[in-house]
This record gives C-alpha cells, structure tokens and sequence, in this order.
C-alpha cells in the first residue's frame, strides 16, 4: 500500500477507537438526571460575572429574575470594571421586572495573579455569603437566559442525585452561516475531550464542567478553597470541577434543555476570538502538546477527506476506501450534535473544513501567547501562570 493509504488507515483505526471507546462522547443524550421535588428548598444565591454585558443583559437578566424557585433566592450581578453602564443597565431591568432580589456589586480592579472573572466571582460570593449563608451557588455568565423553571430543576437534580456541582452546556446561539459552521462543533469537540459520560461516573477522573451554569454547592467550594485556589485560571470551568472532584466533590455535565446562551457571533472573527483566547492555555502553553494536537487533527479530520481524493483522482484504491470509510464514520457522530441543535445535517460532511478553522485557531492561540498578549478577553490579557495555584 502506499503511503497515504496506511496513514488513511491509521485515521479509520482512530475513528473506530473514537467511536466505540471515548465514552460515546457523540451522543447527545446526557440531560438533567432524574429528579424530585424537596420537601425543603435550599437557599440559593445567583452569582453573575458581568463586565461590559450591557448589550446583552436586557435578554438574559429578565430570565434570572423571573426564576420560579419556591425557596429563597437572590441575585447579586457583580460589575466587573465595566464602561458600558453594566451596573446601571442591570439596576433598571430589576426595577422593571421585579421578581427576585437583585443586588448590584462592585469588586474593583483584580489583584494581582487573578484572571477577571474569578476575582468577580470570589466577590459576588463573598457577598452573597455574608448577608445570608446559601446551601448553593448558581454561577452563571451574563450572556446566559433560563427558563423560569431553570434554577429549580437544578436544585431537584443535585438534591436527588447528591451532587456536589451540576453544569449544563448552554445552548449557544446558532443562528449566522458562520454560527452554523463553527458552533455545534465547538460543543462536539469539548465532549470528545471531555466525555460527559466519564465526567458523570461515580468516582471518575475526568472532570469537567460548563462555566455558564453551574450549581455549586456552598460546602463543597469551600471543602475545594475555590475560587481561590484556581485563581490563575484561564479555563475556568473545567478548573473548578476538578478541585471539586479532588476534595471529594460528586460532579455531574450534561446538555441544557432550559439554558440558552443570547451572545451573537455573526462573524467568524467573534468565533476566532472566542476560541483562540484560551485554546493554547488549554494545551498548557505547551509547545509540544500544540504539536500533537495539530498532528491528532489533521490525522483525524483533514486525512480522510484527502485520502478519498487520492482514491478518486490518483487511482489509490485503498487510500480512498479508508479514507471514505473514515470520513463516513466522522459524519456519522457529528449527526446527533447537529440534531441537538436544529441544523441541517447536510452539514455533517464538512467536519473537515471546520476542523481545519479549529486547528488554525489554535495555532493563532499559539502565535498570540508569544506575542505577549496572551488569553486577551475585553481588555484584558492573561499570561501563563508563573507557579500552580495554592491549593
């Protein structure tokens, strides 16, 4: 065989490993596990990091406000250093809308060795703990809109399951020729590094979560020393479920059914952002690491297509049939993520092309840290962390 066809091999090889032996991370089926009303509904405080959302708040702030929790809930948004009138945005929507109790906080500028959203959060709890000690803590961003019943389904779930910490993947907005391309594969992508069904295994040593919902119960934070001791953390999410998981913590990530995400990004230049300003911290700053990813991709998802024109056009036969074949299985896990979210699946087959902007994104991520900007997000630049987080 020639070359190409023993390397289209080895890509079909990887897809029947991914497909059968990565937590069946194609799947779409990890929901909000079954649950039952309490007798006694905890207390609960609604934590928003907000920093210049004043565009974004008028759609999701009515959602938090409007919760129907039959126990005590509040909200404190904290304003994080915005210019945009954030504070004064959320302070009218609350005195239009009534429904719960909305404070407004300040934390200033972050110290020194904390990334902005941490140092809001550490905040905003520390205030929502001083005036009433909460059982629970729902962190969710300010771009993030729940159904009214959204907080109470969250609760029932951690209460009947004995969880420690439940994170939902908000729906994100799919709505531009872009957002179509680029969305559902960034949910795809997340599951198959991080599949949600070893995330939920009892005793699991994956952990992961969704920085947009969390319900966090207060003990375990506090058991875990967070947000303190991941206050360097550009990957936020994923950072506080595993200090969770650590302390003893039971943590469980599925997909939203009441939990949408209202940020456009009608653009490929909003998606590059979001993505490269932290996919090289996830690689750990590491060269080699983006090295291997860089290959793993392009033996996963730019090979196969390849190998097809290489059977099709230069009359390599066994190049193309393992090519085909690889491509076929590709786009057959890519189907339910494109169900999830409405797409037409006609978009399966062009997982290579999108695969192809991801890794081009991350090489940019790359290419930006040794610029020296670093995970740069409204105004402010993270470098690597100089030493781990206390713990």
């Amino acid at each position: 065989m020639s070359a190409i066809a023993w390397i289209a091999a080895g890509s079909l090889a990887t897809w029947g490993w991914l497909l059968l032996g990565q937590g069946f991370f194609w799947r779409t089926d990890q929901r909000l596990p079954r649950r039952e009303a309490p007798t006694d509904w905890p207390d609960v405080a609604v934590v928003v990091p907000a920093r210049d959302e004043a565009e974004v708040l008028p759609v999701s702030l009515p959602s938090l406000l409007a919760q129907d929790y039959p126990g005590r809930a509040e909200i404190v948004l904290v304003d994080d250093g915005s210019t945009d009138g954030t504070g004064e945005v959320a302070r009218a929507l609350s005195g239009q809308r009534g429904g719960l109790p909305l404070r407004v906080v300040s934390p200033g500028e972050p110290e020194p060795g904390w990334t902005g959203k941490l140092w809001a959060l550490r905040h905003g709890v520390a205030v929502a703990r001083a005036a009433r000690e909460p059982e629970y803590l729902l962190l969710t961003d300010a771009d993030i809109a729940h159904d009214p019943d959204s907080l109470r389904e969250l609760v029932a779930a951690a209460r009947t399951q004995g969880l420690d910490l439940v994170s939902q993947m908000a729906r994100l907005r799919v709505a531009s020729g872009w957002e179509r391309l680029v969305v559902p594969a960034f949910v795809y992508f997340f599951s198959q590094l991080y599949p949600f069904r070893w995330v939920n295994r009892p005793g699991a040593r994956t952990a992961a979560a969704a920085g947009g919902c969390v319900l966090l119960r207060t003990e375990a934070a506090e058991r875990a020393g967070v947000p303190d001791s991941i206050r360097q953390a550009v990957i936020d999410d994923v950072s506080l479920a595993r200090a969770v998981q650590q302390t003893g913590g039971r943590i469980w990530l599925g997909l939203a059914e009441r939990v949408d995400s209202v940020r456009p990004y009608p653009r490929l230049a909003n998606l590059w952002r979001m993505v490269s300003r932290s996919a090289y911290a996830q690689l750990l700053h590491s060269p080699l690491l983006l090295a291997g990813t860089v290959a793993g991709l392009a033996l996963v998802y730019l090979v196969p297509p390849v190998a097809l024109c290489f059977g099709v056009f230069g009359n390599d036969a066994p190049a193309g049939w393992a090519g085909g074949m690889a491509w076929a299985v590709m786009t057959g896990t890519y189907l339910p993520m494109l169900r999830y979210y409405r797409q037409p699946l006609l978009l399966a087959p062009l997982l290579p092309f999108t695969a192809l902007l991801y890794l081009l994104m991350t090489v940019d991520s790359a290419v930006q840290h040794y610029r020296g900007r670093g995970a740069a997000w409204k105004g402010r630049t993270y470098s690597r962390p100089e030493t781990a987080p206390d713990r």
